[in-house]
């Protein structure tokens, strides 16, 4: 975990962080996040799990002014308040070839002691060949699932700095990559997130009862 895991939280309580998130359109555009905060704001999100530690995530963030207009250039309309009023905009993306390094992720571990070379040898011949020889839409679904979880957590460890936050689907997504310099057969988008400081008081939303969408069997 990083070191500077608590130095910026300023919400420890889970149940405040957890049950009274709500999503924000309008911020403060008064309220700037430095880079180094939102950098460790990433560091703490990428805790999250992943498919068999594959990490599957890459993150781009508009905190500047052409940062910002080219993140507004793929939003759609009624996702504008957000980006001209939001600190910054974080765009969270899956990795379809993350596998490519998945060695150098668990030869490190071995090298710190944290597994055993049978074991990690064992990750390589389970877990790699399926990834290797994999379809594309097998790659693309598992990539967004895990930055989709990424996502999730950073919602949460932005509110346990002390910020709000907007998740947006909005986008032209086919956009997203090129936009951003990135190879678009290589990166999916999977969500952007507005982070500030709320200007108002956002809508109390409800949820349906959890008894009309669960099934035990």
């Amino acid at each position: 975990m990083p070191t500077t895991m608590t130095t910026n939280i300023k919400n420890n309580d889970f149940k405040d962080v957890v049950f009274n998130r709500q999503s924000v359109r309008q911020f403060d555009p008064t309220v700037k996040i430095d880079r180094e905060e939102l950098q460790t704001i990433i560091d703490e999100t990428i805790s999250a799990p992943s498919a068999c530690n594959l990490q599957s995530w890459h993150f781009v963030v508009a905190d500047s002014a052409d940062g910002k207009a080219k993140a507004k250039s793929v939003l759609m309309p009624f996702n504008y308040p957000q980006i001209d009023s939001c600190s910054a905009m974080i765009f969270v993306l899956g990795d379809t070839q993350s596998h490519l390094v998945y060695r150098d992720v668990w030869n490190k571990a071995c090298e710190e002691g944290r597994i055993t070379p049978e074991k990690r040898d064992q990750i390589f011949k389970t877990f790699l060949p399926m990834y290797e020889n994999a379809s594309p839409e097998f790659l693309q679904a598992d990539a967004m699932i895990d930055s989709s979880m990424a996502a999730m957590q950073l919602l949460l460890i932005a509110r346990a700095h002390g910020y709000d936050a907007n998740p947006i689907a909005g986008y032209a997504a086919d956009k997203v990559a090129t936009t951003f310099g990135l190879d678009a057969k290589r990166y999916v988008p999977v969500m952007a997130i507005a982070l500030g400081k709320a200007a108002s008081e956002p809508i109390t939303t409800t949820r349906y009862a959890g008894t009309q969408v669960t099934e035990f069997i």
